[in-house]
Order: C-alpha cells, then sequence, then structure tokens
C-alpha cells in the first residue's frame, strides 16, 4: 500500500493515531525534508527508515518506491506539513503507484486551506484552491486574470516575501474585494485579518509579513450595467474613473475591467480614455 499521510501543519499534536500507527508500520517513509519530518517522528518516538522525496528529485524515486511496492512493502509520503500532493510533492508517485496497480490510500488530516476556509466568514459552499500564484508579475496578473470571473470563494497559499505584491496585483485585477489573510494556522502566533484587499495591502506595508500565508478572496459579484443615459463614450469614461474610485485601481486595471463588462476589446476602451 502507498499511504499519503497528512502532517501538522504547525501544532504537533494535529495528527491522528492513524497517522502515527501507519507511520510506524510502514517499511519506509518518503519525506518532503527529512530533516523536518524526524523531528515528527522523534517526537512520537518513531524510528522508521526515511528517504528524502521533493520536487527536485521525485522522479529518481519513484523507481525505487515502486521496487518497495513490488516486494510486498508499505510506503508512507509525507510532506512538510499538511497533505502530500496538494501544492507539495506526492502526485507524481501517485500517479506512478496507480500506473502500475498499487494501492493508494490518503488519510484525513491536517490541511492549511481548509482550515483557513472554515475559519475565514467567507462562503464555503462553492471555492476553488488555485495554490501558488506565479512568482513573476505578468504571470500573476495573467493568472488572476483568467480566474477573475470565478464566482466561487479563489483560495491562494503565498510565501510571506510575496504578500503585499500579490495583494497589490489581486486589487489591480480584481478590485477591492472582500478577503482574509490567514498566517501561522495552528501556531502561537496563528493570526486572521479579514479586510478589504486594499486595507490588507496598507497593512502589510506597515506590519512585516512572518509565516505562511492563506489567502482568500471573494469571488466574482456580476456589475450591473451603467445607465444609459449618456453617450456610450461618456459611460466609458465615468465606469473608468468609478472604477478607479471606488476600487482604488489603476486606469489601465479599470480599462480591463470595461472592456470586459461591456464586451469590447481593451484598446477600444483605451482609445477613449486618452481622447478624454
Amino acid at each position: 500500500m502507498l499511504y499519503l499521510v497528512p502532517t501538522p501543519i504547525g501544532n504537533l499534536e494535529d495528527i491522528t493515531l492513524r497517522a502515527l500507527r501507519v507511520l510506524k508500520e510502514v517499511a519506509l517513509i518518503a519525506c518532503e525534508d527529512t530533516r523536518h519530518t524526524r523531528k515528527l517522528l522523534n517526537h512520537y518516538n518513531l524510528d522508521t527508515p526515511t528517504i528524502s522525496y521533493h520536487e527536485h528529485n521525485e522522479h529518481d524515486r519513484v523507481a525505487l518506491i515502486l521496487e518497495r511496492l513490488q516486494q510486498n512493502q508499505s510506503v508512507a509520503i509525507v510532506s512538510d506539513a499538511g497533505m502530500p500532493g496538494i501544492s507539495d510533492p506526492g502526485a507524481v508517485i501517485v500517479r506512478a503507484a496507480v500506473t502500475a496497480g498499487f494501492p493508494v490510500t490518503a488519510l484525513p488530516g491536517p490541511c492549511a486551506f481548509v482550515a483557513a476556509l472554515a475559519a475565514s466568514g467567507m462562503n464555503t459552499e462553492s471555492f476553488y484552491f488555485a495554490g501558488f500564484l506565479p512568482a513573476k508579475k505578468q504571470a500573476r496578473h495573467n493568472a488572476l486574470q483568467q480566474l477573475a470571473q470565478i464566482e466561487a470563494t479563489l483560495v491562494f497559499y503565498e510565501a510571506p516575501h510575496r504578500i503585499h505584491e500579490c495583494l497589490r496585483d489581486a486589487l489591480e485585477v480584481l478590485g477591492n474585494r472582500q478577503a482574509t489573510v490567514a498566517r501561522e494556522l495552528s501556531k502561537h502566533f496563528e493570526q486572521y485579518l479579514r479586510l478589504p484587499l486594499k486595507e490588507l495591502m496598507h497593512h502589510f506595508e506597515t506590519h512585516e509579513p512572518r509565516g505562511e500565508f492563506v489567502l482568500l478572496i471573494a469571488g466574482y459579484n456580476p456589475v450591473e450595467p451603467a445607465p444609459a443615459t449618456q453617450t456610450e463614450s461618456e459611460t466609458l469614461l465615468a465606469r473608468i474613473e468609478t472604477l478607479m474610485q471606488e476600487r482604488g485601481i489603476s486606469a489601465n486595471a479599470a480599462i480591463k475591467l470595461v472592456s470586459q463588462e461591456r464586451g469590447i476589446s481593451k484598446r477600444e476602451v483605451y482609445n477613449q480614455w486618452i481622447k478624454k
């Protein structure tokens, strides 16, 4: 059996009795970082052998793990925190094991975005988990643009050194939507900030971001058409200015939104804007 074993996202008490039993009984534990996992194993007096299994060597480790399974041995996959395969290594060996006909099971347990979503106060009936956004600005903008029309709650992971840039770009592309930042989940300094994107962005201009972040953003809410009492050009310009004032976004970001709302090209809206 190949086991996917979720491990605590902070508090070491957040591990199930079944997970401890599996980690004790398997022949091998494949870890994202053996040093990190060893702290957990030592805490619970477990001495199961471990090997590294991370994004840089997971393809090379597949043959070794499949060989253990072929020898009728069970193997556990763990990441540094949470569920393996969810924005962490694990998916490659799962596909290989399934293709080779070996049984695969995932144990229930800690997952950062699920915990954050449940306590966010936002819509939990429908959500879209997008993992980590791209590190580069233009790619991040493009990814957010593709998500802009989704009406479900948007859920992301983000690193502390990029959270401010991520919030800034989300504000530019999505507008000043309600959002929640959850950090240091299950740890001593756990924190939830439930504010519009603009206020969250300003918060991290004066507060040093620390820890791992889950960012949740309200889904798309269709905008009512602008009144038809003015000329098309006038309504376009008024809509751009309204979006800039209400959402605190740039002219370029407002032009993008207006082009989407009206179903016309961005270039056409831009041409009207520069003629004003």
